[in-house]
């Protein structure tokens, strides 16, 4: 957990990714035009994991200028050079947003659920997505939430206040949601981090009796489903592992923003993280465990189709998507 003083210093930066009033992204409100991110079509990918379905559901991408603030502890020169390595843009970052579904016999797993109608014009498009997989809000029966950044949780209510996935369960990680909805630490906390904790109240406020179901790190929570903590982007940031007829898909959400940088560099900082201290020795460990593993791997993050391995490279790893 997050002392006050980590606390105060990470707020601004770290969850500032939200405006308080429209939940759009502080930083796409005057933004530089530099054009439009081209969204994948299909924005759905399929893959197997033993007798498991894993679905990849592109809610969308949004485009941000790249500026000093984003990798907080390495020169933007430097951050620059790795990316024109890589054939990527030095002026701006494309981060896409990818939920995924987990289809195990009659269950109809979400993880996570994107923008929804909180977002910019090329985002918010998991319905969509979803329903060109063949799949539509009702057949969702647990939404598993990572943690309560706006692009992981706005998903589950429109603007209207209606619950999108009405019949589904909502599991959250225990440590997240004490820490978003304890009054203490909203009133401690900078005015342009205030936003995010009202916007988790909107979210989670007057939930149905028995949808909201908080868990607590390490244990099942589906079959074949564990939890990891993974703190640090959050206090209470959470993985989870599927296994299935002796194979593993680790989905990672937020453990690294943009691969081609922060997991070819684990040590960097993403202006996000909360804890960065705590992000970097997890994200070294987790990546490590799913290398060792040969695991697949789903990032939130990650270019679309956003499934596949990682493998080592040089100081960090190397995302290898799924064809």
């Amino acid at each position: 957990m997050l002392n006050r003083r980590t606390f105060l210093g990470a707020g601004a930066a770290a969850t500032t990714a939200y405006a308080a009033a429209s939940f759009v992204p502080a930083w796409a409100q005057n933004a530089p035009n530099f054009g439009t991110p081209t969204l994948a079509n299909p924005g759905f990918h399929r893959a197997k994991v033993g007798d498991v379905e894993v679905i990849a559901l592109l809610d969308g991408v949004a485009r941000r200028p790249l500026g000093e603030e984003f990798v907080k502890n390495a020169p933007l020169a430097e951050v620059r050079a790795l990316l024109a390595s890589q054939g990527l843009s030095t002026d701006y970052i494309d981060v896409p947003f990818t939920p995924f579904l987990i289809v195990a016999g009659g269950r109809r797993i979400l993880m996570d659920t994107g923008l929804g109608e909180f977002g910019g014009p090329t985002t918010g498009k998991l319905l969509a997505q979803l329903s060109a997989a063949g799949f539509q809000p009702g057949d969702i029966d647990t939404v598993l939430i990572s943690h309560y950044h706006g692009d992981h949780i706005n998903g589950l209510r429109n603007k209207a206040g209606e619950f999108v996935f009405s019949k589904a369960k909502v599991m959250v990680p225990a440590a997240e949601h004490a820490f978003w909805m304890d009054d203490a630490k909203m009133a401690a906390a900078p005015e342009a981090m205030k936003g995010a904790f009202n916007n988790v109240r909107r979210t989670f406020a007057q939930m149905p009796a028995g949808m909201l179901q908080p868990f607590e790190a390490g244990v099942e929570v589906a079959p074949g489903i564990r939890s990891i903590a993974a703190y640090g982007h959050t206090p209470g940031h959470t993985l989870f592992q599927l296994q299935s007829a002796g194979q593993s898909f680790f989905y990672i959400a937020d453990l690294t923003n943009v691969p081609a940088l922060f997991a070819r560099n684990p040590d960097w900082a993403v202006t996000f993280d909360m804890d960065a201290e705590a992000a970097r020795k997890v994200r070294r460990e987790m990546f490590q465990r799913i290398v060792d593993s040969k695991a697949m791997v789903g990032g939130f993050h990650f270019p679309f189709p956003a499934l596949g391995r990682m493998a080592p490279s040089g100081q960090g790893y190397a995302f290898q998507p799924a064809a």
